[in-house]
């Protein structure tokens, strides 16, 4: 399957529930400001998922391509166990209006709150495995915007209603799947 196409439903998947996306529902709800914080979202995950795909593509040609296959398989089994976890956020944690505004305050906020993230670990492992950064950065950018956009413009009113549990279990099975076609690339290739 295409890298764009992967990553971007495994974070669309992976980001329900997630801290940000619970970020972005406290930010729309306190500064009700839906496209600066948008904005601040997209910036924040480029350059979040840039640095995160990059180091990916960096492990990709510095690992050896059979332990680059084992810590793939890795990586993918065990973000398939941690996306059952769910993440809870403070309102403490909710950052402050910045001097800059609701833009920078989101930017900030999201490109912290996304460092060692299961969607940014899960960049690192499929720009490892696909080895195509552009493809791998946009898709995931477009599964963080899909998950967050209507956390953004709808705020509370569905968050409720979301079968989060359901949807965690879906991407939990998708990266375990994806761990196995690894590890059978991985197998093949010892």
């Amino acid at each position: 399957m295409h890298p764009f196409l992967v990553s971007t439903s495994l974070v669309a998947l992976a980001e329900i529930g997630d801290k940000t996306q619970l970020l972005s529902l406290l930010l729309a709800a306190r500064y009700r400001a839906p496209l600066p914080i948008i904005a601040g979202i997209l910036v924040a995950t480029l350059a979040n998922h840039g640095i995160a795909a990059g180091l990916g593509d960096v492990l990709a040609h510095w690992l050896s391509p059979r332990l680059l296959s084992w810590a793939v398989v890795l990586s993918f089994v065990a973000m398939g166990a941690w996306i059952l976890v769910p993440d809870r956020m403070d309102d403490d944690e909710v950052p402050a209006r910045s001097a800059h505004g609701v833009f920078l305050t989101t930017a900030l906020a999201f490109f912290v709150a996304e460092m060692g993230d299961k969607t940014q670990v899960a960049t690192v492992a499929l720009a490892a495995r696909y080895s195509e950064w552009l493809p791998v950065v946009a898709g995931t950018t477009l599964g963080m915007l899909a998950a967050n956009v209507p956390a953004v413009l709808f705020g509370h009113r569905f968050a409720d209603r979301l079968p989060s549990r359901w949807i965690h279990g879906i991407a939990a099975v998708l990266f375990i799947v994806l761990g196995g076609l690894a590890l059978r690339a991985a197998l093949h290739s010892s």
